[in-house]
């Protein structure tokens, strides 16, 4: 069975240039002595965006694990797929993240839930979970309430599951994650369980599940929330997977995935001392912040590569919300804060990087510049050659940019310990 290690570390490489030095990161944290596995990952919007194919994600991945000498585990993920999109991305992954956040909350047939409820009778009243400091107490009505939200969801991620699963050869071929993060309303522990029970029992092997946790998790900026919270709901959330795992036979390599994961430094110490604690594992989505690197390192060349950074920041401003509705969930941009296009075109690279990239307490740092641009990078796409030709010219200062970000300020305060800053 093809099985997930403890850590792994989803990379999004949009452009398909970034993936060696992506790659460099993992070998810098493995001579620390921690192994945590790549998983290249990039959706069906991006690659529409874009007009790219799945195939090219892996092409590029391959490339690098041989350049690189790359002798550990790596996968493919296609990222926030449905049962009308999976098919694309069959031959080339191996890692799907099974997206099904829009039947959450459709209404589910009474009798079912009724059926859920017979079949579950230890889920109501007082549950005492070991590493929960207090037992979860629930009323049928409770769990009436949450089967009711999720059941049909759930269906549905076992429909995609088997889907897979017959056109893989089974599904000891491939690595699935469920993901419920992109709706309204997060879920607490209590209701974590519920899914967790309702994915057993739907026969889903899931060995990532996707919650949306409490606060807010905005593309490419730090989290915003109560910080105490979050970290009393995230041990919870681990000691209900345990539970999970040890009641209701789901996978034993179940483990927490934490989508828009980049730049959430002010959470990493906290995931850091969770996953100490517990022995846990953990799956962190990182994605597009790659392609924010791209746009630093052109900006640090000078020349034509700052150029074009501007021409893009440029157009970005003048379709600002056409850029922003795709990501509305997870993005919170000041339009008061976005420098005027020229402002910016008096900036030299040095200001333009300064401003895009999240340092905490730099502070010429604006994180509605990094989040307009942040998903921006179609009008990239849109220069089609000119992009990716000045990325090759300047590859050395782009994928320096790239690893740095990977390790110094991702990888090493979540594996090594140390702050950003």
């Amino acid at each position: 069975m093809l099985t997930l290690e403890r850590f792994s570390f989803g990379v999004g490489d949009r452009f398909a240039h970034q993936a060696r030095a992506q790659l460099r990161a993992f070998q810098m944290l493995a001579a620390r002595g921690v192994e945590v596995v790549p998983v290249w990952n990039k959706s069906n919007r991006e690659h529409t965006f874009i007009g790219s194919e799945p195939q090219s994600v892996r092409t590029a991945a391959e490339a690098a694990v041989v350049a690189l000498g790359w002798t550990g585990s790596w996968h493919v993920d296609a990222d926030h797929i449905r049962i009308e999109t999976v098919d694309r991305f069959l031959p080339s992954s191996d890692f799907f993240t099974i997206d099904v956040a829009d039947s959450i909350g459709r209404p589910a047939p009474s009798a079912e839930v009724e059926a859920f409820i017979a079949k579950h009778p230890e889920l109501v009243g007082s549950l005492s979970i070991a590493g929960v400091a207090t037992p979860f107490r629930t009323t049928a009505d409770d769990i009436r309430r949450v089967a009711g939200k999720y059941l049909l969801a759930v269906r549905e991620a076992g429909r995609i599951h088997r889907h897979i699963a017959e056109r893989k050869g089974g599904e000891g071929n491939f690595i699935a994650e469920v993901s419920m993060d992109e709706t309204d309303a997060p879920q607490t522990p209590p209701e974590l369980l519920v899914v967790l029970v309702l994915l057993a029992d739907e026969g889903v092997r899931a060995q990532t599940i996707a919650p949306k946790f409490t606060g807010r998790f905005n593309k490419g900026v730090d989290y915003v929330g109560d910080l105490a919270r979050f970290e009393r709901e995230f041990d919870d959330d681990l000691a209900v997977i345990a539970h999970a795992v040890a009641r209701y036979g789901l996978p034993s390599n179940l483990k927490l995935s934490v989508h828009s994961g980049s730049d959430k430094f002010s959470l990493y110490p906290i995931i850091r001392r969770a996953l100490a604690r517990s022995g846990a594992g953990l799956h962190i989505k990182t994605a597009g912040t790659t392609w924010l690197e791209e746009l630093i390192g052109l900006a640090e060349s000078e020349g034509e590569g700052l150029a074009l950074a501007k021409e893009i920041y440029r157009q970005a401003l003048e379709h600002v919300e056409e850029l922003s509705a795709p990501y509305a969930s997870v993005i919170d941009i000041d339009r008061g804060q976005l420098p005027s296009a020229a402002t910016v075109d008096g900036w030299q690279g040095g200001q333009f990087a300064r401003a895009l990239r999240h340092i905490p307490g730099q502070p010429e740092f604006n994180p509605s510049f990094r989040q307009l641009l942040h998903v921006s990078f179609k009008l990239a796409a849109k220069k089609g050659r000119t992009y990716l030709g000045l990325l090759e010219a300047n590859e050395e200062i782009v994928a320096k940019n790239v690893t740095e970000n990977i390790y110094e300020r991702h990888m090493v305060p979540l594996f090594l310990g140390r702050t950003v800053g």
